[in-house]
């Protein structure tokens, strides 16, 4: 067997760290806004609008590689957030409906609140409205991974109910991108995406036990569904749930597939997207450009929304008798929690770009969740970092 160059141990160690997914887009988010803002811009900008054309005889795809990367990139991102989705639900933090209840509110009332929040801001500009759900939804290897910053100081159960909140926030995100940012229903492509769905149906109910006939089969119906004009990452969703948990030989396809899209969606794909599309041009940006309706309005339902949303719900629920803490977890932390769920990045700038059109609005977009985001994270830092106990030494 040829050598293969393994990672040192440090590098081995950095990169299992929960925190480095996090501090990986981080760095591509900051790379993306030095070459937006620098002599590079325009090659910047150049490369992100380059057409990449896909064609078998009269049927093809011709699309800027910015579109390539949150039609085709994103829908992988989307399979590995619906494998996990479908593992949770099956065996996982989402099996039983008891631990669902209490962070299940938590991620409902930190949806509507931003949503109330941005609206409220923006209620004066009407043609603004369509980006209502952009400070709803939370990103979780950057919320995870400013936690994971504060080691052994935060509980196990804080930790679980942030993630399970995510994962909800997710499916809820999934559920609002399927229902409101289509853009104008083609039947007939929506019935030729029929077809490779029933394939994956029929290799689930069989337990097959290959991966590639449901990639292959899920790449068709992308393909379909994005011709249809509901947004094509809805697909990898799809695919994702009619991958077995277990195949007819006792293994697991569905464990396989995610452990294995991991390291690629996580070191690959999340930072490519947002080098693509984390470069805020702030050239001639004024004081008044921040207090603008639109980035105002997605920074304060990231940061306030969130907090109202997200601790509202607990608070109720818990004093109305319905929920419990999670042992070791102050009214402080659930605050602090409440606050690193308004890190909207991924998945904030994700619906962004299917809010609106043009390089201006979307620079206001990417001003907004930049803003919102990163005082959501330094606030939700320092509180938890202020309240949770201080680890005890191994």
């Amino acid at each position: 067997m040829p050598y293969a160059p393994q990672p040192s141990g440090l590098l081995s160690r950095l990169i299992q760290h929960e925190a480095f997914a996090g501090v990986l887009m981080m760095l591509a988010a900051a790379i993306a806004l030095a070459l937006a803002n620098s002599g590079l811009a325009d090659g910047y900008h150049a490369v992100l609008n380059t057409k990449f054309t896909i064609a078998l005889g009269e049927a093809g795809l011709s699309k800027p590689l910015i579109l390539w990367i949150n039609d085709g990139l994103m829908a992988v991102f989307f399979f590995l957030i619906g494998l996990e989705l479908k593992r949770e639900m099956v065996e996982g933090r989402l099996k039983n409906p008891r631990d669902v209840m209490l962070p299940g509110v938590a991620a409902l009332g930190g949806m509507l609140a931003p949503m109330l929040v941005f609206l409220a801001v923006t209620r004066a500009h009407p043609e603004l409205h369509a980006g209502w759900a952009i400070p709803a939804a939370t990103d979780i290897a950057f919320a995870v991974g400013v936690l994971a910053l504060l080691g052994k100081r935060v509980p196990p159960g804080l930790k679980i109910f942030l993630l399970t909140l995510a994962i909800l926030d997710d499916m809820g995100a999934i559920v609002i991108i399927a229902l409101f940012y289509g853009s104008g229903v083609d039947l007939g492509s929506l019935a030729l995406a029929a077809v490779p769905l029933a394939g994956l149906i029929a290799l689930n109910l069989r337990g097959s036990h290959r991966i590639a006939p449901f990639l292959l089969l899920g790449a068709v119906m992308w393909f379909f569904v994005l011709k249809s004009g509901i947004h094509p990452t809805i697909a990898g969703v799809v695919t994702a749930f009619c991958i077995p948990l277990t195949d007819r030989f006792g293994k697991s396809p569905l464990h396989a597939l995610e452990h294995g899209l991991h390291p690629y969606v996580n070191f690959g794909i999340a930072p490519v997207f947002a080098l693509a599309n984390a470069g805020v041009n702030l050239s001639g940006l004024a004081l008044s450009d921040l207090i603008a309706p639109l980035p105002l309005g997605i920074a304060a339902g990231l940061f306030l929304g969130k907090q109202i949303g997200v601790f509202g719900a607990t608070f109720a629920m818990v004093k109305l008798g319905l929920g419990r803490l999670p042992q070791g977890t102050t009214w402080a932390m659930v605050w602090g929690l409440s606050m690193l769920a308004g890190i909207g990045f991924t998945m904030s700038l994700f619906i962004g770009s299917l809010s609106y059109e043009g390089d201006q609005m979307m620079n206001m977009v990417r001003l907004g969740v930049l803003l919102g985001s990163a005082v959501a994270a330094v606030a939700g830092y320092a509180v938890l970092r202020t309240t949770a106990p201080r680890a005890r030494p191994d």
